[in-house]
């Protein structure tokens, strides 16, 4: 190698992008799931949080106590105005800030880069017709003010990034993508991009989301009702039958049939590998290379079931570099939705092969599908199992469906020793988005 191309190898390895911390406000079974630890306890036991009235539902119930124990300095003109996912944005951000050693409060984030992912807009529902049916006639001037202030903190999906760039003063880039369930992976990779190019040293990625469990339940009736009509309104792409949210989520078992929503969010604190080293951070592991792609299909609601984007998209992630042969696990993103299953399957068949034994599990059934959270969360869940040795069960598992993949059923970790990873997450209709993860000294 001539020096020339030593100092770009040089350059890479310091501006490699690394993980040094994970937080989390997620469900959990007494209280609300916040740390590593928290949730490495509720995965590796194969546990479930998801509780049932009418539907399954992942439900944080952080309570002010909460939040005030974790950010009491909050100015109460804006907190109180903060809807759910304000709240739980900002706890995961502040665990996992706690968790990498770095304090906002001290401006250790001030030229850092916020990045947030948002799907879904239930959060925002309330504040907006706050507004739409407010009479000017009869509202006093404090009240307008106050209806001003929690329209312009939470009416659109940038409302989590307002409220963290503002907490932690960045003058850095700060701003949200949304793309369904792949949003805060997409931020992953954009903020793996920011570190290479040198625009950051530190990205906070927080993918976010709130599912009115009131709206789910009615959605849930209004199906129950026009099952009966819908053949005759089906296009293709579309499932034989219409989902349903009244049983439990089990991914990968050969008796899933149905989704179960959650709330919540999860948050990954990524630096350049020289600035992590120079401030003696923990780091977790790497994240190698993204890829992102779409099955190209009119259906909005439609995927291929074939899996062949999912394929584009992971040989993009390897290119020339890395070989499938160096993946033993891959963290799916199934949701229990059986078509997710079939396009996951045929696109493992495609890689690895029909007889392959690679791991691929899913966690979603511990805490619900929770959207745009999935991306932050299925990083910080494989970085941990590489660092302890440990793969996670698929949580609600027990009967596997016929695979091309073992989805560790059952309620214990599979010991596995592995340097590389791929994750997957997945927008209806959209991204297909495939991560490759490494740990710390994997090149």
């Amino acid at each position: 190698m001539n020096r020339e191309a030593e100092k770009f190898e040089e350059r890479d390895a310091r501006r490699s992008a690394v993980v040094t911390g994970v937080g989390f406000c997620l469900p959990g079974q007494a209280e609300p799931v916040f740390t590593a630890d928290d949730v490495w306890n509720i995965a590796a036991n194969g546990q479930s949080c998801l509780q049932r009235n009418e539907v399954y539902y992942g439900s944080v119930e952080l309570t002010q106590e909460m939040f005030d124990e974790r950010l009491p300095d909050v100015p109460p003109f804006f907190s109180r105005h903060y809807t759910s996912a304000h709240r739980f944005g900002l706890v995961s951000m502040a665990e996992a800030c706690l968790d990498a050693g770095l304090s906002f409060r001290d401006g250790a984030l001030s030229e850092a880069a916020i990045l947030v992912g948002r799907g879904g807009v239930d959060a925002n529902i309330e504040s907006y017709f706050s507004v739409l049916r407010a009479d000017p006639g009869t509202t006093t001037a404090p009240e307008a003010m106050e209806l001003f202030v929690a329209a312009q903190q939470a009416v659109t999906p940038s409302d989590v990034a307002l409220v963290q760039g503002a907490l932690t003063r960045s003058n850095g880039p700060c701003y949200t993508v949304s793309c369904g369930c792949a949003s805060s992976a997409v931020q992953i990779g954009n903020a793996r991009r920011m570190i290479a190019q040198g625009e950051a040293d530190i990205v906070v990625v927080t993918g976010v989301d709130v599912f009115d469990v009131h709206l789910i339940q009615n959605i849930q009736r209004l199906l129950f009702g026009a099952q009966g009509s819908y053949d005759s309104l089906r296009t293709p792409g579309m499932p034989d039958l219409l989902p349903s949210f009244s049983s439990l989520m089990r991914p990968y078992d050969r008796r899933a049939d149905c989704i179960n929503h959650g709330e919540g969010a999860a948050t990954v604190i990524m630096e350049s590998r020289e600035h992590a080293a120079r401030r003696g951070a923990h780091i977790y592991g790497q994240v190698l290379s993204t890829a992102m792609t779409r099955d190209g299909l009119a259906n909005p609601l439609a995927c291929d079931a074939t899996g062949a984007e999912l394929v584009t998209a992971v040989r993009r992630c390897l290119g020339d570099r890395w070989s499938i042969d160096d993946v033993p696990y891959v963290h799916g993103g199934s949701d229990g939705n059986v078509v997710v299953t079939a396009f996951e399957a045929n696109a493992i068949s495609e890689l690895y092969g029909p007889e392959s034994q690679v791991l691929m599990t899913s966690q979603e059934g511990c805490f619900g599908h929770n959207g745009a959270p999935a991306g932050c969360l299925g990083v910080a869940m494989t970085l941990m199992m590489m660092e302890r040795g440990q793969v996670c069960p698929t949580a609600n598992c027990e009967q596997p469906a016929d695979l091309p993949f073992d989805p560790v059923p059952g309620v214990r970790t599979r010991p596995l020793d592995f340097d590389y990873a791929l994750t997957f997450n997945y927008q209806v209709g959209g991204v297909k988005n495939a991560i490759l993860l490494g740990s710390p000294d994997a090149v």
